[in-house]
């Protein structure tokens, strides 16, 4: 029975992706959703590209842009550092590339092109970085970079009044467009949690890696969650985004 994952937010740490996704046994017929920031963070981000341009050779992949991808896509595509990426992540990301000739670097500017700023599967389950504002859904988004900035929904699902029933006019008509959410982006480590938290229908799978925290793998259909051990244990010698 093919399987669909949910991988969260990576930033750079490869031997925690592999161990993640070895505690899955990924099956040739199992897909894979990663949902972004694959990159910043830890000192493999070019080696967690690399790996997953491989990994969707054999195994069927969608992979979802997030906030640090966009960064740096633009600095693979233009050389432009920005000064906000540098800050949170960018420099261990650009020294993980020393080696990667430039036709590597072709080949990963063409992974984050093709990364998609959300999913919407057959069973009207979505899956994008951050979030949406538009009360219409995903599509009516007016502009893109909501897609993988926004915390209010994530904010808002938190927040709900569960006394809410779904046909009210109180109830958020954002919600009511898909049958579940799938998010990264806010590490759930803010909130105390070292697991996937769900709130309303939606559920935040980024378990914390660029900090102290894991990666998380969720089958969307049982629930059930793998994670990697905390990324400072495999990282020892290094900080991430701890500074």
């Amino acid at each position: 029975m093919a399987r669909t994952i949910a991988v969260g937010d990576i930033h750079g740490g490869l031997k925690a992706l592999i161990q993640v996704l070895n505690k899955v046994e990924v099956k040739d017929e199992d897909n894979l959703i990663f949902v972004g920031d694959y990159v910043d963070g830890w000192s493999e981000a070019a080696q967690v590209i690399q790996f997953l341009i491989e990994l969707s050779e054999t195994i069927d992949c969608i992979f979802i842009k997030g906030n640090h991808d966009v960064w740096a896509e633009e600095w693979l595509r233009s050389g432009e550092v920005h000064p906000t990426w540098y800050m949170h992540g960018g420099k261990e990301t650009m020294e993980s590339y020393e080696g990667f000739s430039e036709e590597d670097k072709a080949t990963h500017l063409a992974f984050f092109e093709n990364t998609k700023m959300y999913h919407i599967d057959s069973e009207n389950r979505l899956f994008l970085h951050a979030g949406f504002t538009s009360m219409h859904g995903v599509e009516k988004e007016v502009f893109q970079t909501t897609l993988y900035f926004d915390r209010t929904l994530w904010e808002m699902a938190l927040t709900m009044d569960k006394r809410i029933e779904k046909d009210s006019a109180l109830y958020p008509k954002r919600l009511k467009h898909y049958r579940e959410i799938y998010i990264g982006h806010t590490p759930t480590t803010n909130f105390k949690s070292d697991v996937p938290m769900n709130a309303v229908n939606v559920w935040n799978i980024d378990t914390g890696a660029a900090f102290k925290g894991k990666i998380t793998a969720m089958n969307i259909d049982t629930k059930e969650f793998w994670q990697s051990d905390n990324l400072p244990v495999l990282y020892p010698n290094e900080k991430g985004r701890n500074k």
